[in-house]
């Protein structure tokens, strides 16, 4: 698409509002946390995230959000290769299951861990607690970045031709072989590009992991809920130095975003030359 500068007051006038929403939704709550959080100095930030509790959440969240990572991305390279290779009576459902977690209430989910995994419920585990306890956390957060990975490698996979999978087989080739020699290297993009969306989802959730994880201090607390009880007790520097250390990480994640996604679209680019 051919690049048009505004010239028109019409066209202007649409640049204006991007602006002034960007500037407003964005910049402005951006600009506010920094300024409160620097406002005393760098020494209460220093100590407030060197707090062992600060630590401990900081740890339980970077830890279980890696954890739900790995097994998104495992379980969502599996489903796309399922979703896309194979028809079977269902698929449509399961289809529509994988997009769950897109429409369904955090809060919701994570009381639905609390019927399914709490005491008393249907899939209560004998030997060890999950309802307000890190494994909680860890299926909350892997609940809601579950299909991140699945839908972008899933076109992906589907764009490729299967002819070099079919070749490779017909020289005797194993199918794990094959998978890894052709598939996965033309796949690796979109993978990568999913755990970075599934890592950020990981990390800033907030509403399942508050009601399954019950937020206790010093065991279950993560970093969102370490904010959200600074607010309660009027710890403002402790609020505003977790958002912003929480908001530097988010622009990395972002930054890795569009890096790949620069790579995804010049080997795309770089595929259809060499085609032509």
């Amino acid at each position: 698409m051919r690049e048009v500068q505004p010239r028109s007051l019409g066209q202007l006038l649409i640049l204006g509002m991007v602006l002034f929403y960007a500037a407003a939704l964005l910049l402005a709550p951006i600009l506010s946390i920094v300024t409160r959080t620097l406002e005393a100095g760098l020494q209460p930030v220093i100590e407030t995230l060197s707090h062992p509790n600060v630590l401990h959440a900081l740890q339980i969240t970077f830890f279980l959000s890696f954890g739900a990572v790995v097994i998104n991305t495992v379980f969502g390279v599996i489903t796309a290769w399922v979703m896309v290779r194979q028809r079977f009576r269902g698929r449509r459902l399961v289809n529509l299951l994988i997009d769950i977690p897109f429409v369904f209430s955090p809060v919701i989910a994570g009381y639905t861990l609390i019927v399914l995994f709490g005491r008393g419920g249907w899939l209560s585990p004998p030997l060890f607690p999950i309802v307000f306890a890190l494994p909680g956390i860890l299926l909350a957060k892997t609940f809601v970045s579950l299909p991140f990975v699945t839908r972008e490698v899933g076109p992906v996979l589907a764009s490729l031709d299967q002819e070099t999978e079919q070749a490779a087989y017909t020289i005797g080739a194993s199918q794990w072989t094959t998978f890894w020699r052709i598939v996965f290297p033309n796949i690796w993009p979109g993978i990568l590009y999913g755990i970075v969306l599934t890592l950020a989802r990981a990390l800033g959730e907030f509403g399942a992991v508050a009601v399954v994880g019950g937020g206790i201090e010093g065991r279950t607390e993560t970093a969102t809920m370490f904010v959200f009880r600074a607010l309660n007790d009027r710890n403002e520097i402790g609020a505003y130095s977790m958002s912003l250390l929480l908001g530097l990480v988010a622009v990395v994640v972002l930054m890795l975003m569009r890096q790949l996604r620069r790579n995804i679209v010049r080997e795309q680019k770089g595929h259809v030359n060499h085609a032509g």
